[in-house]
This record gives C-alpha cells, structure tokens and sequence, in this order.
C-alpha cells in the first residue's frame, strides 16, 4: 500500500498537534477575529455584510475548482434577469445559497451534523446523491494524471468517518485543542474523507466558517478562507497531502491559523472601507433628496447591482416610484444606469470597485 493510500484514522489523533510554535501563533489569529466580530456587528444591516463578502466567498471558492466568472457575471445573475444567463455564475449563486442554508441551520440548531453537511452539498450540487455509494474517486494530478491520493472507497467506512467527524466537531469533551487547530484538523479530516461525488472542496470550505459560528469566534459567515487559498494553492494542497503522507500537523496548522489571521485582517479593512463609503452615500441621499431612507441606503449596499424589483420589495412601494428613484440617482451619477435584453439594472460603482480590487 502506497503511503498515500494509508487508512484514514478516525479523530481525535492520538497525539497533540499543539506545539510550542503552532500555540505562538494562535493570540495574534484571535484577536483578528475578534476585531472582526466586533467591526461587524457595527454595520447597521447585518445582510449587506452576508450579501457582499457572501458574493466575493462564492466567487474564490468556486475559482478554486475552476469555475471562474467574473464580478460583473455574479452581479448580474444575482439580479435573476431572463436575458442573462451564465452557467458558472448560477454555480457561485448556488454557492451562496447553501451557505446561507447551512448557517441558517446551524442559528436554529446550534450544532453542525451531517444533515447539515448534506443539505449544504444538495444545495451546492443541486442533486440528493449524498455520501459516496461507488469507488472510483480519487485525487489526481492535473499535469500527469498521477493518482496522488485514494480517499477511503467502501460506502460503510465513509459513513463510519462522517460519524466520527460529526462527534468531532460538536463534542467538546473529546478533544481541548483550540477551536482554530480543531477548524483546521476538520478541515483536513473532511478533504481527505471526501465524502461525495463532487462539492467536496466548497462544502469543506463551507464547514470553516460554519464551524467559527459554533463556537462564538463569528456571529456571521463574512470570514472566507478561499481567496488565501487561491493566493497560495499550492501550499495548501502539499501541505494536505504531507497530513496524509507524513503526518505533517504542525506546517498544515500554521498554515490554515495564518489564513484566518491575514483574511481577519483585510476582511476588517474591507468592512471599514464598506461602511465609510456607506456614510458618504447617506449623508449625500440624506442631504439631497426626499425620498432617502435607510432601507434605500441598505439596497444600494447589498446589491452592488439593483434593479426596480429589489426596491419596490425592499422600499415597499410601487414600480412607479421605485423607477424614479432609480433613475433620479442615475441621473445624478450616483448610480450607473444599464440595460440587459428588455430589462434596467443600477450599479453602485464605488461599492462595485471596492469589492473587484480585492
């Protein structure tokens, strides 16, 4: 049996992973995601902060498995026109929903299981095939076609190691490491079981966020790993395969704790930037214009692109009057005014700016 193909153990390991430089690390990722916790409960309306970064999480993590669409592609799926239609952007958008699925699963309950894991995959792949039922999967490389690793192919040890990995994440008596090393061992555990036909790495990257919420470091799933992951791919997939090959914790551990560190980081930036374009945007409407109100600021910020829909559902008033907005604000360069097929969108283009360039 090849070193690649050694039967994955059940968690928690046997030995502790926590060494000396990998717990150096943990106060500095801490307090990143602290500040981040507390800048964003700042924002007045909690969805503009889901929505965007939402949007911008769906987009990395989907380029990761190579579906790639551009931001001007995902804004304009958002806006669910009949003329556009854009496969790879439907994918990020199916993205976004089962993560909204699965933290809104995990907000009721308060416990991540694998009915959750499941329900995320079925949204994100849009089929009930579930956990893996035939062998044949397995990790190649995408240059030679080398098989590079065999992830466990018997339908019942699967379930056995999904099991496991559920009482992993949700018992806190069976493992006292920091919840930021458990993120990373459940990380690594999932890639590895890669428990479905497809999904796997989204789903994953889903559970990091999820798995944050549980245990209080978020209250919302804003902080998203996959743009780090994208910056060094790579690393992140030897240092995966080192895990399984030579039980190479500690580099695998930096890793993924440096990842939560620097996007805690850029995310609070992000928001800062969000918000002070946000109190410019008010204090103009505010100023300027009768019709201004919060609900109108709110709608500019979650849709980098709007459309008359979105403020009559979110303004409740009519089409009518929901248009002249619009058109007014355009008109005044507030906004930019554009057609698709029969149909006007709205772009907000400083927000629009602010999140492409990151």
């Amino acid at each position: 049996m090849s070193k690649s193909n050694k039967k994955l153990l059940p968690l928690p390991l046997d030995w502790d992973v926590e060494t000396k430089t990998v717990l150096k690390s943990l106060p500095s990722a801490h307090a990143a995601l602290a500040e981040l916790k507390g800048i964003a409960s700042t924002m007045p309306n909690q969805s503009i902060l889901i929505n965007t970064l939402g949007l911008q999480e769906a987009k990395d993590s989907s380029a990761i498995e190579y579906i790639i669409t551009t931001h001007d592609d995902l804004y304009k799926s958002e806006l669910n026109l009949y003329s556009y239609k854009s496969l790879n952007a439907k994918e990020v958008q199916n993205y976004i929903a089962a993560t909204k699925t699965g933290f809104d699963l995990i907000s009721k309950n308060g416990l991540l299981t694998n009915r959750t894991v499941l329900k995320i995959q079925e949204v994100l792949e849009g089929n009930k095939a579930g956990f893996r039922k035939l062998p044949g999967t397995t990790l190649k490389n995408t240059s030679t076609g080398e098989i590079i690793y065999t992830p466990p192919q018997d339908p019942e040890e699967i379930k056995i190691l999904m099991t496991n990995l559920e009482k992993f994440i949700n018992d806190k008596e069976s493992c006292d490491f920091d919840p930021l090393v458990k993120m990373a061992i459940i990380h690594c555990q999932f890639e590895s079981i890669r428990p479905f036909y497809d999904g796997n790495g989204r789903t994953g990257r889903i559970i990091n966020i999820l798995y944050l919420i549980q245990e209080k470091l978020q209250d919302l799933p804003i902080l998203y790993l996959s743009n780090y992951i994208i910056k060094y791919k790579s690393d992140y997939y030897r240092l995966l395969q080192e895990v399984r090959t030579k039980n190479n914790w500690e580099e695998w551990l930096l890793f993924m704790i440096k990842a939560v560190d620097q996007t805690s980081r850029e995310t609070i930036d992000l928001i800062i930037k969000i918000r002070e374009l946000m109190m410019s945007y008010k204090r103009t409407l505010r100023d300027n214009y009768k019709f201004y109100s919060q609900d109108l600021l709110n709608n500019l910020f979650k849709h980098p692109y709007t459309k008359i829909e979105f403020i009559q559902r979110d303004l409740n008033v009519s089409r009518i009057t929901a248009a002249n907005y619009l058109n007014q604000l355009a008109d005044d360069k507030l906004l930019t005014k554009k057609k698709l097929g029969t149909a006007n969108y709205y772009i907000n283009d400083p927000l629009f700016k602010l999140l492409s360039e990151r």
